[in-house]
């Protein structure tokens, strides 16, 4: 069709169409622009506007013939990048087709070429590797993009992916690894915003795992600024969401309390018919864990250039949890000097309708936590259910303090325990919704006058209980009657004697049972009344019935028998020989007769014992 020439010198930018322009290209037409360039300089080329005919035959396309190119002509799409870094002179051919007689459709194009001196850094690549993430883009792009389109007056600054694929835009796709170069004197008018995405898809397995919400190397390594990076979490409906910053921890962005880091996080829950923005937070904060219903958006953005330092220290980390009731769960862990300002989502248009929000916050245990509100009311009027304040330590028993939206907020008041605060909307009667700020300090505990009084006063009841019940036992020990010895099948009082004569137990023999009681053997004269008269005590012999051990009982201590004196006519029971063992006979061994105990143990057969009533009666004789 034609041929134009197009000289450039220095640098500049030219912006051509094709012949009509808006309307179409002639059918099967070739057309072709000669552009002069220094050799010094680079020129790139770039489809601003353009629209396809329906083709029979043939093929739309244009063809650049290029000096050094080994591949010459360059075939490209119309669709495709067009060459940049382009060093010299260059042809540029715009061919047509043939096209459907019935519908033709309109072959234009509208295009750019800019011319620019070489950058330092040209041959300088960077290492892109994203062969290990999955399910994420990075996109390089110009400053305001995509809301923004730049001038044509603006200087040029490319992205490429190698020598000749360069555009304004470039978007990376994970599971590659690219090497990227740029074309830009400022470097400063580039930006970076990636996206990520995090599905659970086995159940089983995902609620084990731990998700980082950090930006990979592959990304904080290259010179160009980070503006947002995107993570989008798609929990199932059985499963919810769970944020944590376990060392860093968040701060709400709240008017009382602004967020001045180089970061923060913009976090949205969703769900196809509502959403709710939770809030901004950044790091440095008191908030430990955030956990939510649906689907959840997390933007990090940056300010300034203090994130490729503060970058390595990331530590927000994600999981997927057991359904919550709330929408929103806050679990907060204030420094033991911090005051803490937090706000419900959605801020400062108000909550929705019917949501439940939740606030735990956690009290050390030698500190006292103090809650106070904002306002004195919720300031909404509610058409349908009610707005409720709950606010509950988490003690046994703790009593709940509830506030209705027409009821005043509660005063200032201490927490000695860790707490729940609780905010549940209605459907307000007007557009007016549910917006709630309150604050947390802390102090340390201190013991009231009146409670130190109360401590010492009971101590000293404690004490003098003490010495009182001291006393009455020292009395009750003085006046108290002879032991009474009570019967023990287990312990075996005998003394020591020759093994074998005695060869039948107790539950074997009936040594224990008397076949005879003699009313002569009373022994009423032990015992006497007040006014000395003799009251022998008489009963009838019973069998024993209970249980009978291997062991003779044990009788009451020696020193607790009353001393007296026998009477001269009292007849003497017959003496008890040591031959028949009876199982009844107690004996000790007297301290005056253990030096001859040898000659003992030869008249007595090796039996060491002396019948204990044998011998009381021979002292009783010998007085």
């Amino acid at each position: 069709l034609c041929i134009i020439e197009s000289i450039l010198k220095g640098q500049s930018s030219i912006t051509l169409m094709s012949p009509n322009y808006p309307l179409g290209f002639p059918e099967d037409e070739l057309m072709t622009w000669q552009f002069v360039v220094p050799s010094n300089m680079r020129a790139s080329v770039f489809f601003h506007n353009y629209s396809l005919s329906n083709c029979e035959r043939k093929e739309e396309r244009v063809e650049y013939y290029i000096p050094g190119s080994p591949s010459n002509p360059e075939v490209f799409k119309l669709s495709d990048s067009q060459p940049a870094n382009i060093a010299g002179s260059f042809n540029l051919s715009l061919q047509g087709c043939d096209q459907d007689a019935q519908n033709p459709g309109v072959l234009r194009l509208l295009f750019q070429v800019v011319v620019q001196h070489p950058q330092v850094d040209e041959n300088v690549t960077h290492l892109v590797d994203l062969s290990k993430e999955w399910n994420m883009t990075v996109t390089i792009h110009f400053e305001g993009w995509p809301g923004r389109v730049p001038l044509t007056s603006d200087p040029m600054c490319l992205v490429c992916k190698d020598p000749r694929s360069c555009d304004r835009v470039l978007t990376l796709a994970s599971g590659a690894t690219y090497k990227v170069s740029f074309l830009c004197k400022d470097l400063s008018r580039l930006r970076i915003t990636a996206e990520k995405g995090i599905s659970c898809v086995d159940f089983r397995w995902c609620q084990r795992k731990i998700y980082s919400l950090s930006v990979p190397k592959a990304i904080t390594q290259l010179p160009i600024r980070l503006h947002k990076f995107i993570w989008k979490l798609l929990a199932p409906d059985l499963l919810n969401v769970e944020i944590t910053s376990p060392s860093l921890k968040l701060q709400q962005h709240v008017p009382e309390q602004r967020c001045n880091t180089s970061y923060s996080y913009s976090i949205v829950s969703a769900t196809p018919a509502t959403e709710l923005n939770v809030g901004v937070f950044c790091p440095g904060g008191a908030i430990e864990k955030i956990q939510m219903r649906n689907n959840i958006t997390i933007a990090l953005r940056t300010f300034g250039k203090g994130f490729l330092n503060e970058s390595n220290h990331q530590d927000l980390r994600m999981s997927f949890v057991p359904h919550i009731k709330d929408e929103c769960t806050f679990t907060v862990s204030p420094a033991p000097a911090a005051k803490v300002y937090l706000q419900t989502p959605n801020w400062p248009y108000g909550l929705p309708p019917y949501i439940s929000i939740s606030w735990y916050v956690a009290v050390p245990s030698k500190r006292v936590a103090r809650l106070g509100f904002s306002k004195d009311r919720m300031g909404i009027a509610c058409e349908t259910g009610r707005a409720y304040v709950n606010i509950k330590e988490e003690v046994p028993g703790a009593e709940e303090t509830v506030r209705r939206e027409d009821e005043l907020l509660p005063k200032p008041r201490d927490m000695y325990h860790s707490f729940w605060v609780n905010v549940s909307n209605c459907k307000p009667v007007d557009k007016t919704q549910l917006t709630l700020q309150f604050w947390v300090t802390f102090a340390d505990k201190q013991l009231d006058l009146g409670v130190i009084l109360a401590v010492v006063a009971g101590a000293g009841v404690l004490a003098a209980i003490g010495v009182t019940v001291c006393c009455v036992k020292k009395k009750k020990k003085k006046k108290q009657n002879p032991m009474v010895g009570v019967y023990n099948d287990n312990v075996n009082t005998q003394a020591p004697r020759k093994q074998g004569l005695f060869h039948k137990g107790r539950r074997n023999n009936e040594s224990h049972v008397y076949a005879v009681i003699d009313d002569a053997m009373v022994y009423g004269h032990l015992l006497k009344e007040s006014n000395g008269s003799i009251a022998p005590e008489v009963d009838v012999y019973r069998p024993f019935e209970g249980p009978v051990g291997s062991l003779p009982p044990s009788p009451p201590p020696f020193s607790f028998r009353k001393d007296t004196k026998r009477s001269s006519n009292a007849e003497e029971p017959p003496p008890v020989t040591d031959a028949e063992h009876d199982a009844y006979t107690f004996a000790h061994q007297k301290s005056e007769q253990a030096e001859d105990s040898g000659d003992k143990d030869e008249k007595n057969n090796g039996d060491m014992s002396v019948s204990l009533l044998e011998d009381k009666e021979q002292e009783g004789l010998a007085e």
